[in-house]
């Protein structure tokens, strides 16, 4: 956030922060991290965020879709999700 950036709240950041901690923590916590287990985790994670966008006014934009997108597929690859497309696009609203 850059000072006078008005397009981020700290609310918004700190909510984000919880998203992405608790997306994280769901794919540690998996027994057997399937692909539909995976993909059930980055379906919840895209959820959480498209209803964050729309609480705080659309904060998601080309840059921020960007870096949201590398951070969840990482993590899914990460958990074990072998996948050549773009995992949060079936339901991704930002």
């Amino acid at each position: 956030m850059v000072a006078g950036d008005d397009m981020f709240t700290e609310e918004a950041l700190a909510a984000s922060e919880k998203a992405l901690q608790r997306y994280v923590s769901s794919l540690k916590s998996l027994k057997i991290p399937t692909e539909k287990a995976i993909l059930k985790k980055v379906k919840e994670v895209v959820n959480e965020f498209n209803r964050l966008n729309e609480e705080y006014n659309y904060f998601i934009e080309t840059l921020e879709r960007e870096e949201l997108w590398e951070f969840i597929d990482e993590k899914a690859r990460e958990a074990g999700l072998d996948a050549d497309e773009d995992i949060t696009e079936e339901w991704r609203e930002w």
